[in-house]
């Protein structure tokens, strides 16, 4: 509109004649308001210098002289994580929106809004003085609805409160003064020249807020209705346009009847104008509001997958393809609107879900965890554990994640115990060290200084082992399947402490260098489930070490792929060696082993290693099929969820005595709860046979208690930490198992 034409606009209102039953009491306001119209034309038109030195104070000229551009700058988005089948697990955001075109909304929810925001908004530019006058002067004189600002000056608004990103600026945006008003105003006018009457539509629809955390017409019409935008119906869009003037007090969630009395307004004020009949209007107006509300929990708390979930976001906020800091990550993680494809399987998580619930309480001094990898990918298919996630202390909620390590859940892992032998019989193997090699392994040694040198050289001091499986001869094959100590003590000998500890880093564990000790093979170092489920799975998959992969794929808000995730593999055994490993721990799974006895045994071809750490602070079952490793760990933890012993705790109402804290009594039956529901989603696939067969025979009186780490009295007073490596004199103990 030409500004002549303008300013002869806000004259002529300003003189019309009021309705004659106020006309009286309406003279001063209509004075007021034509003054005050006169003041924001001035404003506008007039150069910033002058407008200043003639108008009032609060109109600065840092304001008046503002940039006259709006930045473009894309609404914050929605990103969404979903499952390997496509199953929704989880939303970030920082508002809860997902842009549309305007194409794609109902013509019925445009008419809504413009009939109840802008009636006039196709017909006049960035500011309608005629439409701003006769609105005041209406709803003053009868109640009238209609907004005085147009939809392109709130448009304005609320993307300078949007895109604020400081106190001041945030200030500046929400201001109730005249610079902010000649601000928005020239703005709005130059927005207008750059911009079509739909783009700004569109714009702004995308950018309103509906109430209930719903940004943006598309949350709202799913969230309200569980509809898409564009299959709102007239009385559903009349719920929703009623619902941006103030989204607070017409949440028809909270307060329905404000809801349905605003509704029926836009409903009203639509009839008026020409855009549905008064009889329909009639109609709707006495029909309820039938809401069918979906929620959009933020987060991963109320998610099926939600320390799976928590990990793929702490996997995130380290991938520097989403940002240079871990600042910008997160921005991007929570505004980007990302699709994030990840390789959780949503059937397994469900099934290690239960699995961990039913063998542990929340409240339980106690931790059950559970992960899933799969060999030859990494594809890390679900981890989970039996405290939920949340901040209710009391009702055993945490935001730990003990199943993954450090870097990604704050948990500092806890020992593994007899499970490590399983690295040291691979460094045998590879170093070509038969599984026929024997050892007489009594039911205590005492291995003097300098036997075992760590990665550096150094000799390291004496160490006391002790058995908890009895004494006798065994080879590798009846030593490994019953977790024998001191023959294991014998074979780390041979096979070097460097290379065990080499081969233990070569399939992701981290190892610090004051576990560089004697009793590494017993399990000193802490690590998680999800560290023993990718290094047990290096041998099901035939010798590829997979670094654990949580996501597949990341694709940008258009749908561009942002960043692939490649399987990272490398050969760490031959298969003869994988072969090997997986024919002698097969044994566990079937009759007569620890596992088996203890119901662990599965339909398709399995294996497993047990674990069970001093003092009974943490049981382990690693088990495996050629197409899944699962590490299964229950541990005690104290108050501030640092280790404690099992001994004595209480685990879903029943104590637990020193006899059942072991690997296989005790968290092998959690295993097999998960495991005997997932091998019925895998293929009955077979391990490869191995080079050599053994005979599983010994000689002395191995006690096959089906306790793989059941352990002696005298040992049970006994905790053995990691002790300081030695130098030739001192003593290198360590003992992390009491086997």
């Amino acid at each position: 509109m030409p500004w002549d034409d303008l300013t002869d606009n806000v004259r002529r209102i300003a003189q019309t004649p009021p309705p004659t039953s106020s006309r009286a009491s309406l003279v001063g306001t209509m004075i007021v308001l034509a003054v005050a119209a006169g003041v924001l034309v001035a404003a506008v038109v007039i150069p910033g210098t002058a407008f200043v030195a003639a108008t009032a104070n609060d109109v600065t000229r840092d304001v008046v002289e503002l940039p006259l551009e709006l930045d473009d700058v894309p609404n914050p988005q929605t990103t969404r994580l979903y499952a390997s089948d496509g199953t929704l697990l989880a939303y970030f955001y920082e508002e809860n929106r997902q842009d549309v075109p305007l194409d794609q909304i109902a013509g019925t929810m445009q008419n809504a809004i413009i009939s109840i925001e802008d009636n006039r908004f196709y017909e006049h530019g960035a500011l309608d003085l005629k439409g701003t006058l006769r609105a005041l002067v209406n709803n003053a004189s009868d109640g009238q609805t209609q907004g005085g600002s147009t939809i392109t000056q709130q448009l304005v608004k609320l993307t300078l409160v949007q895109q604020a990103t400081t106190k001041e600026q945030i200030r500046a945006a929400t201001a109730k003064s005249t610079a902010r008003k000649v601000r928005e105003l020239k703005l709005a006018i130059n927005y207008e020249e750059s911009h079509t009457k739909k783009e700004i539509l569109e714009r702004y629809l995308n950018i309103a807020y509906f109430g209930d955390s719903a940004y943006g017409i598309n949350a709202a019409a799913y969230h309200y209705f569980s509809v898409s935008p564009d299959k709102l119906t007239v009385k559903q869009a009349a719920t929703l346009a009623g619902l941006v003037k103030n989204p607070e007090e017409f949440n028809p969630r909270i307060y329905p009847e404000r809801a349905l009395q605003r509704r029926n307004t836009v409903l009203q004020v639509m009839a008026t104008q020409g855009k549905i009949t008064q009889s329909q209007a009639d109609e709707l107006i006495a029909s309820p509001l039938d809401l069918k509300l979906t929620r959009f929990p933020n987060g991963c708390v109320e998610s099926v997958a939600a320390f799976s979930c928590d990990y793929i976001r702490q996997y995130l906020l380290d991938e520097e393809a989403l940002g240079a800091t871990v600042q910008e990550r997160q921005a991007r993680l929570e505004r980007g609107g990302l699709t994030i494809k990840s390789n959780i399987d949503v059937r397994m998580q469900k099934a290690i879900n239960k699995a961990v619930k039913n063998r542990v309480g929340a409240k339980d001094k106690a931790i059950g965890s559970l992960a899933l990898v799969e060999p030859g990918t990494g594809n890390v298919r679900g981890i989970a554990q039996s405290k939920p996630m949340g901040r209710d202390k009391k009702a055993g909620q945490t935001y730990l994640n003990f199943s993954v390590p450090a870097k990604y859940g704050q948990s500092g892992g806890f020992q593994a115990g007899s499970t490590f032998k399983y690295f040291t019989a691979i460094a045998a193997l590879k170093d070509g060290i038969p599984p026929s090699k024997s050892y007489r392994s009594p039911q205590t040694m005492k291995i003097p200084t300098g036997t075992y040198y760590d990665c550096e050289g150094r000799g390291t001091g004496t160490w006391d082992v002790k058995n908890s499986t009895g004494s006798g001869t065994f080879n590798m094959v009846t030593g490994l399947r019953r977790s024998v100590n001191t023959y294991f003590a014998q074979l780390e000998k041979d096979a070097g402490l460097c290379n065990t500890v080499k081969a233990a880093e070569s399939m992701g564990i981290t190892v610090p260098e004051t576990n560089q000790v004697p009793s590494f093979t017993l399990g000193v170092t802490s690590v998680s489930t999800l560290d023993m489920a990718a290094a047990y799975a290096a041998a099901a998959s035939g010798g590829e070490y997979c670094a654990p992969r949580p996501v597949n794929e990341v694709l940008d808000a258009n749908g561009e792929s942002l960043k692939k995730y490649p399987e990272q593999c490398e050969r760490v055994m031959s298969k003869d060696v994988a072969a090997q490993v997986n024919d002698i721990l097969r044994g566990l799974q079937q009759p007569g082993g620890f596992g088996f006895q203890n119901g662990t045994g599965l339909n398709i071809d399995s294996a497993a290693k047990t674990g069970t750490t001093n003092s009974s602070q943490a049981v382990w079952y690693v088990g495996y099929t050629p197409e899944l490793a699962a590490a299964s760990m229950i541990a005690g933890v104290n108050s501030k969820d640092n280790p404690a012993s099992l001994v004595g705790v209480t685990l879903k109402g029943a104590p637990v005595s020193f006899s059942q804290a072991g690997g296989s009594s005790l968290s092998g039956p959690m295993w097999k709860d998960a495991m005997g529901t997932i091998q019925d989603y895998l293929s009955p696939e077979r391990f490869d046979a191995p080079p050599r067969r053994q005979a599983v025979r010994s000689t002395g009186g191995s006690n096959d208690d089906d306790r793989a780490d059941a352990p002696t009295t005298t040992q049970r007073d006994t905790e053995q930490e990691p002790a300081p490596r030695g130098n030739g004199n001192g003593n290198g103990n360590g003992n992390g198992d009491r086997d």
